[in-house]
């Protein structure tokens, strides 16, 4: 008897705003968002408990998610256009009446339990619910590629999970929560009375221009050749990669950072992120044990441009703040506590800069005076945007997931769905690095505990 499909698709959609509510618009984008121009795209996942036939799924959540999307579309119109370079002028984000958003919608047989998880798991089961960006379209002009796609698949009798493909020059994490929060608000209500009433409409005015940035980002992303080479990012199995979450409580973080401060009294900054990014940098330095390891994370520049930039702010508006090292350094007996104390003095130096958050792309050139890493750890998302409150009529997420972590080997970070003052952290290695780390990281909270 023939098996039956991992994946079957029930409809495939193109979702636009109502009819004559946005006319044809263009965003410029900037310096911040040059960064990213050859950036993988950014994948996220949401599972849903919700045990619904097939039928109710096909007859109720799929309207209601079209139309709600639909309306939310005509208040954030980029998630709905195409990024759009242009050999000589810098690149924006262009809507034009009738773009629209491909939406697809699924049922799949993977076990919904088993996804929703914290063990690790293969990562190449996650793929199949993630939606792909489509082809950019190649003119003489210009290169037009989408930014934005959705994936609703149905799990009989168990659940759903959404899972949205951006483009990262599209917006950083708090664009993309503005975007949830105005979603399933409307999704909740069927109409966006409420979202108006009590959200916040996003601000499409650009921050003060930066001729000089703009120029070192654009080289830095080799602009000029990207409509002769760019090319659509994806995520394929067979993969030997697991991914799995890790937890650190408020009493875990609390007995980390009190030994962090013990140990460091003069340590300027000593905060949850910075000891539960520590603690999973000496681990993964453990479990890799190579050579040079930077870790870096992005810092939201809103509050601290000058003048300040409002919170609604659409776009990408963060800045780097990294630490690189010998591995041999953190995986000795005091890795944790030296990390911690690499992490926190990069986060004082980037934070009381008196030349600003902001930097030249060539500023960072100096940390690389002892050469290369071998291992560069990145974090995705942050513990201060509650995405686990993300709600379209269903209750809370049961699960999220940052797919994209598996192009570079970053680890996510958000706060935990059981307590906003907890901390869920996802992790992505190979089958071989994942068992060492699961050790690592159980072992050693042993000593804090």
């Amino acid at each position: 008897m023939a098996s039956l499909p991992l994946l079957t698709v029930l409809d495939k959609s193109h979702v636009s705003p109502p009819p004559a509510t946005v006319g044809d618009m263009s965003l410029p984008l900037n310096f911040f968002d040059f960064l990213w121009l050859r950036s993988p795209p950014v994948h996220n996942l949401f599972f849903y408990e919700l045990p619904i036939t097939k039928i109710r799924f096909i007859e109720i959540v799929i309207p209601n998610l079209k139309q709600s999307l639909s309306i939310t579309l005509q208040h954030f119109y980029p998630f709905v256009g195409n990024l759009i370079a242009f050999p000589t002028e810098k690149p924006e984000i262009r809507y034009v009446e009738g773009d629209s958003v491909e939406v697809t919608f699924a049922e799949c047989n993977l076990d919904f339990s088993e996804l929703i998880a914290n063990h690790p798991r293969d990562c190449a089961k996650f793929y199949h619910l993630i939606p792909l960006l489509g082809e950019p379209d190649i003119t003489p002009g210009y290169i037009k590629i989408p930014i934005f796609s959705v994936q609703v698949t149905f799990f009989p009798n168990c659940g759903i999970s959404i899972g949205m493909t951006n483009h990262h020059t599209l917006g950083d994490a708090s664009t993309r929560f503005c975007f949830m929060k105005a979603w399933t608000s409307i999704a909740r209500s069927g109409t966006d009375e409420s979202f108006l009433a009590n959200g916040t409409l996003p601000l499409y005015d650009r921050v003060s221009q930066k001729p000089k940035l703009d120029e070192s980002y654009l080289k830095f992303a080799r602009y000029e050749t990207l409509r002769e080479d760019y090319e659509n990012q994806t995520l394929s199995g067979p993969t030997d990669k697991l991914r799995a979450t890790f937890i650190f409580t408020r009493s875990v973080i609390n007995q980390l950072k009190n030994n962090v401060s013990t140990q460091l009294p003069t340590l300027a900054y000593v905060s949850s992120f910075t000891v539960a990014c520590s603690y999973i940098w000496s681990c993964m330095a453990k479990a890799r044990n190579d050579d040079l390891q930077l870790f870096g994370f992005t810092i939201d520049c809103r509050a601290r441009m000058d003048p300040q930039v409002p919170p609604a702010y659409f776009g990408n508006c963060v800045g780097g703040c990294m630490a690189m090292t010998k591995t041999t350094v953190l995986t000795g007996k005091d890795g944790f506590i030296t990390a911690a104390k690499f992490l926190g003095e990069s986060l004082h130096k980037t934070l009381t800069d008196k030349d600003g958050i902001v930097k030249d792309i060539g500023s960072y050139s100096n940390l690389f005076s002892e050469g290369m890493p071998t291992t560069m750890i990145g974090v995705a998302g942050t513990p201060k945007l509650k995405f686990y409150d993300m709600d379209f009529g269903w209750g809370k997420p049961k699960k999220l997931e940052t797919i994209s972590i598996d192009y570079s080997g970053a680890i996510s970070m958000n706060s935990c769905k059981e307590s906003n003052e907890d901390l869920e952290i996802g992790v992505c290695l190979s089958t071989t690095e994942m068992e060492d780390f699961v050790r690592i990281f159980e072992d050693g909270l042993k000593a804090y505990i």
